[in-house]
């Protein structure tokens, strides 16, 4: 029967596989055909938009909008607020607006309207009607993102695959929400602290 120092590296050995290593690390991320390599998650600051001419100060705090409008489809909007190192943003304050589904907006009121402040984990969630189409823009949802004491980010999101989005004049894809399986959209905002 052997010893069990027999199977054990010795130092002389233990060196030696280290150098083989330090030659192999430079090309351990490199992909071989047939295989796809992991996206490294970025945490880019989310782009700016224009606010438009109907932000309304002072929405009533909320997070459903669903019972506000003429007859539309619910949807749920979920995500994350996000510093530019990856870590969410406890607290900070999202405030939310767009058109109902007929394309109009309240300039009186606050249907459609309506602020919240993200979770211990940076989460959200927006229970709404799907917005209508304004004349001339694409179907959007009008936001501002804040971290506790940082700037106002102000940006606008927009749904896949529609119809306007070649044609409006601001759209942005890298601003296009994820639409899951079940329905919902998502998307995560990335602001400065």
């Amino acid at each position: 029967m052997a010893d069990i120092r027999d199977r054990q590296p010795s130092r002389r050995r233990l060196l030696h596989l280290s150098a083989g290593a330090a030659v192999l690390l430079p090309f351990a991320g490199l992909v071989r055909p047939g295989m796809t390599r992991a996206a490294t998650p970025a945490c880019d600051p989310t782009p700016r938009q224009t606010a438009g001419p109907y932000f309304s100060p002072g929405s009533p705090q909320r997070t459903d909008f669903s019972g506000d409008g003429p007859d539309g489809d619910v949807m749920v909007l979920t995500g994350r607020v996000l510093d530019t190192a990856c870590r969410p943003v406890a607290g900070a304050l999202l405030d939310i607006w767009h058109a109902d589904p007929a394309g109009a907006y309240d300039n009186q009121g606050f249907h459609m309207r309506g602020h919240q402040f993200a979770d211990d984990a940076g989460g959200y969630r927006l229970t709404t009607l799907k917005p209508g189409l304004y004349p001339g823009r694409t179907r959007h949802i009008h936001i501002r993102v804040q971290a506790p004491g940082g700037p106002v980010l102000t940006t606008q999101l927009y749904f896949a695959d529609e119809p306007g989005n070649d044609r409006d004049r601001i759209f942005r894809p890298d601003l296009v929400m994820a639409q899951g399986a079940d329905g919902g959209y998502g998307f995560d905002f990335v602001v400065a602290k």
